[in-house]
């Protein structure tokens, strides 16, 4: 993103993982080195935020200016996964790129079943199928076999053969180590229930490729159904390289935590996604499983740097800017629509993907360099925040590693009146929202609001115009939203999301409403 950017690195996991100390450690001696961007592919369960190592470093790092992002976690599809939810952290989720690796696979009963590889070395015979085995079915322990792990199968069972494994317990790419190691000659990885359809192309030591939860299914079933006097069930896999101009795209990758924010209900969390499924980037040639200096990996881990390096731009084009600037400048421009003009997708459902998906949407760095208006923020608004989170003055100490005062965060009113570029709203009837936007963009601008309330709710802003008359003026608005009573069912609940644009006809300033309602059991 940055290819001009010095990195400073510091290691913070080992083996038995990655210890709160050194992350600690490594936060303190990056803010003493002077960086300008700290950029954490690391996460943990949600606690509180004096419990929080990462939300205490990066809160220690945010009060010296250094803007901080972190991986929203791959604990995805399902809600409440996300992590590293503090409001000063930037917090990025995974979309796909509209590029993909087909490798597919094609029975023997003719049936071609779509899947992902990058494996890169030499392929299998052209024109000629394996058999084709189920590593669970093997006589012996068939949940270790299922899922080929190491010591698992059977060479008797698998030589010569393409195996197909489940996903899980240990690594995809180790997966196939073993099938090799057993004298199978390829390998399908099949999805389970929990990964859905979502397609991770991985760099294989074999001829091997992945497969969706239905297609493995479907080849489960294929296997199972062979007769004695039959012929065996056989296969092979196609690699067909590298696709370009995929549609759609981006589509929010299925393993990409979500919200709601367990900690803040009203802080939208994740704040936008960027690029995380199958990047290319340099890898030392040493590791297995790739022989060159480049693999493909996926995850919110390869989300976060792109956010991280394109903050060190915006850092270099506009000096000036606070984390909290540079964030709102992501979030306000970031866009919801795929490749096709349509809302971007969930690989996990193939539905539209919502804000509790992506947040304010995919990072768009051109627009995010001129957003016209930002929502800013100081460490005193983070200690308002925390005073009206109902954090006692003691925790709040841990988090900002001083005295702190809460004698004056009545005056803020609630904690979701921090002034974030995005608005939550959870349980509420009606609820304001008051925030303050700092002119970045032309010195004499008019700004008029458009507001899409949430379906059957009501929002309004007062005013309805801003006029500002120099950079750096300062004005404030209020959001009034109404939500109606909404019939649910003990337990269920019901999300529903509009938005505000502010436009002066060149700038566009975009923030989501998120109303959660939920009717306990």
């Amino acid at each position: 993103m940055a290819p001009k950017a010095r990195l400073a690195v510091y290691k913070v996991c080992w083996t038995a993982g990655c210890y709160d100390s050194d992350i600690l450690a490594a936060f303190d001696a990056a803010v003493a080195d002077g960086v300008d961007v700290i950029s954490l592919s690391v996460g943990g369960v949600v606690v509180p935020y004096y419990l929080d190592a990462i939300a205490i470093g990066a809160f220690g790092a945010m009060d010296r200016g250094i803007f901080v992002s972190a991986s929203a976690g791959n604990g995805g599809p399902g809600a409440l996964t996300v992590t590293n939810v503090a409001p000063w952290v930037t917090t990025v989720g995974a979309g796909t790129l509209d590029r993909d690796f087909p490798a597919d696979v094609k029975l023997g009963n003719g049936k071609v079943i779509p899947g992902m590889s990058v494996y890169s070395g030499p392929g299998l015979a052209p024109g000629k199928t394996y058999p084709l085995v189920y590593a669970g079915t093997q006589a012996g322990d068939g949940y270790s076999s299922s899922l080929c792990l190491e010591g698992s199968l059977d060479p008797k069972f698998v030589a010569g053969k393409i195996v197909m494994c489940d996903r899980g317990i240990n690594s995809r790419a180790a997966k196939g180590e073993v099938v090799k190691k057993a004298g199978g000659i390829g390998m399908i990885l099949a999805n389970g229930v929990f990964d859905g359809e979502g397609l991770v192309a991985d760099c294989h030591v074999l001829p091997a490729t992945a497969v969706g939860a239905t297609s493995g299914e479907e080849i489960r079933r294929y296997i199972s159904s062979a007769k004695p006097n039959s012929p065996p069930p056989t296969a092979t896999i196609v690699f067909k390289g590298t696709r370009l101009g995929v549609k759609p795209a981006p589509v929010v990758a299925s393993f990409s935590a979500r919200g709601p924010n367990p900690e803040s209900p009203e802080i939208l969390k994740p704040d936008l996604v960027a690029p995380g499924l199958n990047i290319l980037a340099a890898w030392p040639d040493k590791v297995s499983p790739s022989t060159t200096e480049f693999n493909i990996l996926s995850g919110t881990s390869m989300a976060c740097p792109h956010v991280s390096g394109l903050a060190a731009l915006l850092k270099a084009a506009h000096p000036e800017w606070s984390p909290a600037a540079i964030k709102s400048a992501f979030m306000t421009t970031a866009y919801t629509v795929d490749n096709r003009g349509e809302t971007m997708l969930d690989e996990s459902t193939g539905n539209s993907s919502t804000v509790m998906d992506f947040g304010s949407g995919h990072v768009h760095p051109q627009k995010a360099m001129d957003p016209g208006l930002v929502y800013d923020l100081t460490t005193f608004d983070y200690v308002d925040f925390l005073c009206n989170s109902n954090y006692t003055e003691q925790n709040i100490k841990v988090v900002t590693r001083k005295n702190a005062d809460c004698s004056g965060a009545r005056r803020a009113g609630h904690s979701g009146n921090l002034n974030y570029p995005s608005y939550g709203i959870k349980q509420k009837m009606s609820t304001h929202f008051i925030r303050t936007v700092t002119n970045v963009g032309d010195g004499e601008s008019v700004y008029s609001a458009r507001v899409v309330a949430p379906a059957g709710m009501a929002a309004t802003v007062k005013p309805e115009k801003l006029v500002f008359r120099r950079v750096g003026q300062k004005l404030n608005f209020l959001v009034r939203v109404q939500t109606r009573v909404a019939k649910l069912a003990p337990g269920g609940s019901v999300m529903k999301s509009g938005f505000i644009v502010w436009s002066d006809g060149k700038h566009n300033v975009t923030s989501p409403i998120v109303v959660t309602l939920q009717q306990p059991l």
